[in-house]
This record gives structure tokens, C-alpha cells and sequence, in this order.
């Protein structure tokens, strides 16, 4: 039996083709508009609800000068009933009406509760109406009763280490010419309105702007500086899961710094420059990881399924990517898996391994700070 030292560890996918499945559920009960067999588009809503506001305070016995439990004699609206923006909901009148005081709404909503505890009037602006999308285009195969469906495609799939931005379709357009090749301003025009353009190596934030002042619906490269990211967003990167940023979806590769797009990604995604994909930029890369990706549903004859990091073992000489600071988005290969446990800067003892980055450097880091480099 073999003594090679062998782990498990995640892996980007990128895969030509695999049957896809996207469970689309609404944060609360609605109503699902697909039904069992159902072809859609990416664009189709599925299902819809309305969302509740959160409850707004007037202090109303305050604004009126009077007493909390005086407050019902003044109100001139009741509960439930609606309310328009600058309407009176409440007056009071003395000196045959030589003093006057009036509450009026803020918005446009309903009354819901006068309190002559608090002397508050609480309103609730409209509901808002969600739609969810089906995203992907596809046939669904589950209903999930009150709360959406699952769809499945076939396609091709590319995910990514780190993104900005949510949900986007649009048609995919390669504009360089090698993975080395850094995605700059003049490449981008009114033209690309709608689009989700495929970087190589690099780009900037005088990109990320124009594009998104375009209205490019999504930018694929393999890397760009954490500080074209702050000044694109206005504000620092968070630990928290990304997706929720407005504008354009961003999504990068290989990690942060001018860093070439792996081979293999490029070359996938240049066999679908033209088609209409799917892309998502969320990212959480703390416990219950979650990659941003771009889905690419087609139907052309199966050339290889990839490699998927997530079922392989990593061994000795296994190229890798670290997924975490300090070293996060560097590249090397395994060269020492230890067998015994070892202390970290939290002094939780782990399971490690040994890389040898590309500049030569050795570093030490968890297993689980490591996926598998499809090259």
C-alpha cells in the first residue's frame, strides 16, 4: 500500500459542460408562477411576493401637545386605512381654531397602529413586490410550494475566487486575445451596453468605472487591485458575503494583483464569446463558501467535463491557489503534506501543508486555506 501523502481539498470548477441545477427560493411565502416541466428563460419570473416595509413612529401626542391616552380623540384616520403623503392623520384645535396643531404622513402608506400608551402612531409604507428570476434558462424540475422552484440547464460553468455584484445576464464578449492580455479603457464602448466582457490578466479601476457608467452588465478577469476595488466601491472591503454591491458585476479569477486567467478559464470562455450566460459576483470565502460564477447554457457537443477541484486529492507537487490571508490569491505547488497537527495564529491546532509559491517562497498554511489549481 502507498505511503504518498495524500488530502482532500475544494477546487474551482471549470467544466465544459454538466447538467446544472439553481434552487431559486423567495426570502418569504408568495406565489409560485411555473409549474413541473416548465421551460423558461433566464429572464422569466417564477415566483413573486410583497415584501413588508418596516413600521415607521410618529410621536403624535407630542406633536399635538397633548396627553398619550387624549391621542384616539385627534387621530382622524383609523387603523388600516391608507394614507396619502402630506395628508393630516391627526389635529388639535383650541381657541376655536385660533390654535391648531396637525400631524401629517411622510409618505404615501397606512396607518398601522395608534398607541395611547406611547401616544404613537405607527405607518407602514407599501409593500414592495419581488419578482425572482429564474436566472438560469432551463427546465424546472422541483416546486417548492409558497416559495419558488429549481431550475436545470446543461452548460458550461467557470468559477471565480473573489466578486462584486449580483445576478446578471447577458451576452459574453472576449476582448482580448490571451489570458495574458490586460482589459483596458479603449477596448470598451457604448457597444458593449448590456454585456459581460472577458478580460485577461488585469484591469483597473478607470475600467470599472467607464464600464459602469456604460452599463455593462458584467467584467470577467483574472485580477485587479484591492485598491481599484475600494475606489471603485467607496468604501473598504468587508469579511462579509459580497453580491449586494450596485453597478456592474465584477468578477476575478485568480485573485488580487495583475495576474494572468488561468489557461484553462480563458480558453472555456472563448469557445462562447456571443452566448448568453449567467453570471453571479457573491462571494463568501469564510464557512460556507460560496464562489462567484458564470454559467453558459448550451447544447454543443461535450468536448471534456474539466476537472473539479472538489472531489480530487491533493499530493506532493499538486498546484494550488491560497484562498486566505496573508498570502491570499498566490499560486505554488504542495511541497510537504505533515501528518502531525500544528498550531496557528488563532492556537487552534490544524492539519497544514507546505507551498512552494512561484517566486520561490515557502510558506505554511491550513488545508483548508487551500484549493486545487485546475491548469
Amino acid at each position: 500500500m502507498s505511503r504518498t501523502a495524500y488530502a482532500y481539498t475544494p477546487g474551482i470548477k471549470i467544466k465544459f459542460s454538466e447538467v446544472i441545477q439553481k434552487v431559486r427560493k423567495l426570502p418569504i411565502p408568495g406565489k409560485v408562477k411555473v409549474s413541473l416541466g416548465e421551460e423558461v428563460k433566464a429572464e422569466d419570473v417564477i415566483a413573486s411576493t410583497e415584501m413588508p416595509s418596516v413600521p415607521e413612529i410618529l410621536n403624535a401626542a407630542l406633536m399635538l401637545g397633548v396627553e398619550p391616552e387624549e391621542l384616539q380623540e385627534y387621530v382622524k384616520k383609523k387603523v388600516g386605512e391608507k394614507t396619502r403623503k402630506g395628508e393630516i392623520v391627526a389635529e388639535y384645535k383650541a381657541l376655536g381654531g385660533l390654535i391648531k396643531k396637525t400631524v401629517v404622513a411622510p409618505f404615501d402608506g397606512e396607518i398601522v397602529d395608534v398607541s395611547t400608551v406611547t401616544g404613537q402612531i405607527v405607518l407602514r409604507r407599501p409593500p414592495t413586490l419581488v419578482d425572482l428570476k429564474a436566472y438560469i434558462p432551463g427546465k424546472i424540475v422541483e416546486i417548492i410550494p409558497d416559495f419558488g422552484a429549481v431550475v436545470e440547464t446543461r452548460g458550461a460553468i467557470v468559477q471565480g475566487i473573489f466578486g462584486l455584484g449580483g445576478e446578471k445576464v447577458g451576452n459574453l464578449r472576449i476582448s482580448v486575445n490571451s489570458e495574458t492580455e490586460p482589459l483596458t479603457e479603449s477596448m470598451i464602448s457604448e457597444e458593449d451596453e448590456n454585456k459581460i466582457i472577458v478580460g485577461g490578466s488585469y484591469t483597473t479601476y478607470d475600467v470599472l468605472k467607464k464600464a459602469n457608467k456604460i452599463g455593462v452588465a458584467g467584467i470577467i478577469v483574472g485580477g485587479v487591485d484591492q485598491i481599484d476595488i475600494v475606489k471603485f466601491l467607496s468604501r473598504e472591503l468587508g469579511v462579509a458575503i459580497t453580491g449586494k454591491e450596485p453597478g456592474l458585476t465584477l468578477i476575478i479569477t485568480e485573485g488580487f494583483g495583475k495576474m494572468n486567467m488561468s489557461k484553462r478559464a480563458f480558453e472555456l470562455l472563448k469557445k462562447f464569446d456571443g452566448f448568453k450566460c449567467s453570471i453571479n459576483g457573491q462571494t463568501q470565502i469564510r464557512a460556507g463558501v460560496i464562489r462567484p460564477e458564470i454559467i453558459i447554457p448550451h447544447s454543443l457537443k461535450m468536448e471534456d467535463s474539466g476537472k473539479e477541484g472538489g472531489d480530487e486529492g491533493i499530493t506532493i507537487g499538486t498546484p494550488v491557489r491560497i484562498i486566505r490571508r496573508p498570502y491570499f490569491g498566490k499560486v505554488g505547488r504542495v511541497l510537504a503534506l505533515p501528518s502531525e497537527l500544528m498550531e496557528i495564529e488563532t492556537e487552534s491546532r490544524v492539519r497544514v501543508l507546505e507551498v512552494t509559491l512561484e517566486d520561490g517562497k515557502k510558506v505554511v498554511v491550513p488545508r483548508a486555506n487551500v484549493e486545487i489549481l485546475t491548469i
